[in-house]
């Protein structure tokens, strides 16, 4: 029976606004992603607000309760993350004006992202076409599987390798990433396989969430991809370790779960105005990307 002395309204009108990403703190940024169970520490939100641009909604009294973000490539492509909604205002349309304020602001620009199952429905609502399945790999690290793999050829990567880095990412992403790619390179630590003096492959890990993440990894083969993954895998044995990739069930993602790294969530890379595994660059024998550098980056 209801307690007469106490009085209850539903509530389901929130007045809100719009403003720029940079108007608000990273303490802000983080108490959403948390809302919604995302692992991202406050390191991570500042990098991605050092590399793109991005809106979010804000309540009456300044809560943000809301949040998008883009990533330029070129004047032709640009990525799309860090969409956000709190739990409280998902049925409420926010996601929807976020993204469609973000759209306006790329202009003409192709657009890929990468789309958990709880927001499918809205980019598929803005056109976004799904073109291929993320699958996101993580789990502690199992040494003893690294410790098998032959890494001839394989070594750490130094500064004089960025640009080889750089061009090798290009061609396996299709568009030129070299502000990210710059930046995730002071951050990680990286491994590449060299022949005859040439960048074969590489693999790059840095601090993420829980623990470390492995990416982007680029390569032409599994073997090669293997390769360069097994001494990150290595290094952080017993440690958490994420790996996000493309790679269906071959030879890459039976030693990743070998590894340690098992399979924990599926994401849906969708694409709008292009097919988003065809931005310009990508070329016949080029080689593949193995992981990406973030789900954000798309």
């Amino acid at each position: 029976m209801d307690d007469p002395g106490v009085e209850s309204r539903a509530v389901d009108v929130f007045e809100m606004r719009l403003a720029d990403i940079d108007t608000v703190d990273v303490a802000q940024l983080l108490a959403l992603s948390i809302s919604v169970r995302w692992p991202h520490r406050a390191a991570d939100w500042q990098f991605m607000l050092d590399q793109g641009h991005g809106f979010v909604a804000l309540d009456e009294i300044g809560r943000v309760c809301g949040s998008a973000m883009w990533f330029p490539y070129t004047e032709a492509f640009a990525a799309v993350g860090m969409v956000i909604t709190s739990p409280r205002l998902q049925a409420l349309g926010t996601g929807n004006w976020l993204m469609t304020r973000v759209i306006a602001a790329c202009g003409e620009r192709a657009l890929r992202l990468n789309a958990t199952h709880a927001a499918d429905r809205l980019y598929r609502s803005l056109d976004f076409k799904p073109e291929t399945t993320l699958y996101q790999c993580q789990g502690r690290a199992n040494g003893a599987a690294a410790a098998a793999v032959d890494s001839d050829g394989v070594r750490p990567l130094s500064e004089i390798e960025l640009s080889a880095v750089i061009a090798a990412d290009a061609r396996a992403y299709g568009a030129p990433s070299t502000k990210q790619i710059t930046a995730r390179f002071q951050q990680s630590t990286g491994d590449g396989l060299l022949r005859s003096g040439r960048l074969a492959a590489f693999a790059l890990c840095r601090r993420f969430g829980r623990g470390h993440v492995i990416g982007p990894v680029v390569a032409a083969s599994d073997r090669d991809a293997i390769a360069v993954v097994a001494p990150h895998i290595a290094a952080h044995a017993r440690q958490f370790l994420r790996i996000d990739t493309h790679s269906e069930g071959n030879e890459f993602r039976a030693f990743i779960a070998a590894a340690g790294l098992a399979l924990h969530d599926t994401v849906t890379t969708m694409s709008l105005r292009t097919d988003a595994n065809d931005t310009g660059l990508r070329a016949a024998g080029a080689p593949s990307s193995y992981a990406v550098i973030s789900q954000a980056f798309g």
